[in-house]
């Protein structure tokens, strides 16, 4: 089997047949360049035209390849500077190091983050600390997979409350053109996934969620048709409801495919 997904990109293929396309209200251009000497430039900019609040980012990015170093600044229109350093597979095969800190010369306010990620065959798995001054926060996740199960689990250890903020499993099967994933977030989130690729230019995907001391479930089917190289029609629609009513939707749906 190949490296399985990282541990938020698990149900990845049905999130975005639900989130991907569908942007009402909203004007975005992203612009990418690339110097003779190698420095890649990326523009991104969006504008709500409900507020006419305009947000952008500016990115230079310079790799030696080399050394297996990758150097990444960054600046927003909030007037916040990041600084990222990455080196990959030069340690270890499969193991890539990144240290941020972003700086805000309006507040003065500083943050610090450094993430390690290692995956091969079969593993894929990653701990990023969050460096506050009060105690670092932990984040830590997990992926195993043997031919197309995959399991994961993921957490959050706030060392500065000293209790865990966050625990999270999942369960999913991947094949080429069908996916299905399940998870439990902290014991009371309880919701899952499927994805598939009926032919070359349809996919469909339905999701349903459901949180411990409320009996009502949430529950969506999305589409996406590819009608050529350049263009797309993509459909979601979520609900809300009962449980009971949910499968009676769900059964219907299936019947009328």
């Amino acid at each position: 089997m190949a490296v399985p997904p990282a541990y938020a990109d698990l149900g990845k293929s049905a999130k975005d047949i639900f989130n991907k396309g569908y942007g009402f209200g909203m004007v975005k251009l992203d612009v990418k360049t690339k110097s003779s000497n190698g420095v890649e430039f990326k523009t991104s900019g969006s504008s709500n035209v409900d507020t006419s609040k305009v947000t952008g980012t500016l990115e230079t990015k310079y790799k030696l390849a080399e050394y297996g170093l990758t150097f990444t600044e960054k600046w927003t229109t909030e007037n916040t500077l990041g600084t990222e350093v990455c080196i990959e597979d030069k340690i270890t095969k499969g193991l890539k190091l990144q240290f941020e800190t972003t700086f805000s010369p309006n507040t003065g306010k500083k943050s610090g983050k450094v993430k390690t990620a290692y995956k091969r065959e079969y593993v894929n798995g990653g701990v990023d600390v969050d460096l506050d001054f009060a105690g670092p926060t932990i984040h830590g996740a997990v992926v195993a997979g043997y031919e197309g199960w995959l399991g994961g689990y993921q957490m959050t250890f706030d060392s500065a409350k000293s209790k865990m903020a966050q625990s999270n499993f999942a369960v999913g099967y991947k094949t080429g053109d069908f996916q299905l994933h399940t998870f439990v977030n902290d014991g009371a989130e309880f919701g899952g996934s499927i994805y598939q690729k009926v032919n070359k230019d349809l996919e469909t995907a339905v999701n349903l969620a459901w949180t411990a001391g409320s009996n009502a479930t949430r529950f969506g089917i999305a589409a996406k048709y590819q009608l050529d190289s350049s263009a797309s029609i993509s459909v979601s629609r979520p609900f809300l409801t009962h449980l009971r009513n949910c499968w009676t939707l769900l059964v219907k749906f299936m019947m009328t495919i």
